[in-house]
């Protein structure tokens, strides 16, 4: 409990001035944040955990950071909820996830320690831990590792052995971990309990039996939606498939058949759950209401910032509402935003070159887009512009692609800038985008493709240009999004 006074203490003390936070994606209070945890409903309201190290701006001992939102849009920094400081989670409280039993909050996450072998080597070794809540403050109970890796059958690894994702169905508790094969591909165990303590093994749910996902499959989810099952994960280290998977470490989605009685997933394709330069790791809860949410980090690995002088880095995407349309998984961001738009603008045009309208402006905005016409070949938006910086996104109709180019956004590091994909350019599209101070989030087409990136542009760049080539007819809406 030390480490948790001091952690909480730190923050305290520490935490940075909200004015330099994002207003509406969830953002660390000081320090660094990645995956998402435990998002969840409890007692009413929407919780959310978060991979976290207080005390540092770059990964560190994992402590599990903390907000809650009762409406999605705005969320409130609560008290650190987890600390390393136990035999079993000595080096870090790893990713998990939460959920509600008997009126309390349980949270089941991978506790990570060093032991000695048989060989007098030492090793790292990872098992899922339990801890019981009223919503801020949590007690580790006394019988973990609740669930240890000595259930694997041999061969599969203990070192990798993470980031359990527990759900309720069929009157029992069912839990998937991602796990490392004897040929060190991805895979996920499936696992059951009635009182989340005591923990059978089930099976093997899905693997990677083609190699063509990488290495360990990181932060599993599964759940059902529209009558099918859905597996997501986060391989590690993939190779880059065509336009496809260009990440390294990517996040995939796999739509199929649950064999319940086999504990099997007979998965399909694997196909990008957000194609832009940040995104990993996500997580969903089935709501009360029965929305499936999603959340996911809003970085990537190869993009973190060591500017002097920050004080928290990292934040993430804005939930999501999933369905399935045609084989594919549609997001599309939270209805709730919608309460928050303000001074609609609204209006159509044709253009053939360069556009702008002086009153086009903002960083704090819902910018919908509809595109039309059979003349242009190529059509670009700068967001978050001015005379020097800007955020470009363009679509090529020879080519069906869209890239996306952040060069200018106000990077001060050579990091990953620029991506291109390929994108169904009918005669027309429509794209929705998301600005928040640090961010951009672009939905395509109602949500089937979706495009996830950081931006690092002073707030005075706020402009918005339209470029084509060959006339396009366009139609605009826009919204300030006003939290407060």
């Amino acid at each position: 409990m030390q480490n948790l006074k001091k952690a909480r203490d730190y923050v305290s003390q520490h935490h940075v001035a909200s004015d330099t936070r994002p207003r509406f994606h969830v953002s660390p209070p000081v320090g660094w944040l990645n995956d998402p945890n435990g998002l969840s409903e409890f007692q009413g309201k929407v919780h959310l955990f978060y991979q976290y190290h207080p005390y540092d701006i770059k990964w560190g001992p994992m402590h599990w950071g903390h907000q809650v939102t009762e409406d999605m849009v705005v969320w409130k920094d609560l008290p650190v909820a987890l600390a390393p400081d136990q035999w079993y989670d000595q080096e870090g409280c790893f990713s998990g996830s939460a959920v509600e039993h008997e009126g309390k909050h349980y949270l089941i996450y991978t506790g990570v320690r060093k032991q000695e072998n048989s060989s007098g080597q030492i090793e790292t070794v990872q098992d899922q831990c339990l801890a019981v809540g009223d919503g801020v403050d949590y007690k580790k109970v006394n019988t973990n590792p609740v669930l240890t890796g000595n259930l694997l059958p041999d061969g599969f690894s203990r070192e990798h052995f993470r980031d359990p994702k527990v759900w309720k169905a069929d009157g029992r508790y069912n839990l998937v971990v991602g796990n490392l094969d004897t040929d060190g591909r991805g895979q996920i165990q499936l696992f059951s309990s009635q009182n989340l303590q005591e923990w059978s093994y089930n099976g093997v749910l899905a693997s990677d039996d083609t190699g063509e996902y990488g290495s360990m499959w990181e932060c599993p989810d599964f759940f059902e939606i529209d009558g099918q099952s859905v597996l997501i994960c986060s391989p590690q280290h993939m190779r880059a498939k065509d336009l496809e998977f260009h990440n390294g470490h990517n996040s995939v989605y796999f739509i199929g058949n649950y064999d319940r009685e086999n504990h099997k997933f007979d998965k399909g394709e694997g196909k990008s759950l957000d194609y832009g330069l940040d995104f990993y790791a996500p997580q969903t809860c089935r709501l009360s209401d029965g929305r499936q949410i999603l959340i996911g980090w809003m970085k990537s690995w190869n993009s973190i910032s060591d500017l002097e002088n920050t004080e928290w880095q990292a934040m993430m995407t804005l939930p999501r509402e999933l369905s399935l349309e045609d084989g594919k998984l549609i997001q599309q961001p939270i209805r709730e935003l919608e309460a928050y738009r303000q001074n609609k603008l609204q209006f159509s045009t044709t253009i053939d070159g360069t556009y702008q309208k002086p009153d086009l402006k903002g960083r704090f905005i819902d910018l919908q887009l509809s595109l039309s016409g059979k003349e242009w070949t190529t059509f670009q938006i700068d967001l978050a512009c001015n005379d020097d910086l800007y955020t470009s996104f363009k679509f090529t109709r020879l080519t069906d692609t869209l890239e996306v180019d952040r060069t200018y956004s106000g990077l001060r590091l050579d990091q990953n800038c620029f991506r291109k994909v390929a994108v169904d350019l009918q005669d027309s599209i429509t794209c929705r985008f998301i600005l928040d101070s640090h961010s951009i989030e672009l939905f395509i087409n109602g949500g089937k493709q979706v495009f996830s990136m950081e931006i690092e542009t002073p707030l005075e760049a706020d402009g918005i240009r339209f470029q084509s080539q060959g006339l396009v007819t366009l139609a605009v809406e826009k919204y300030d999004i006003i939290t407060k």
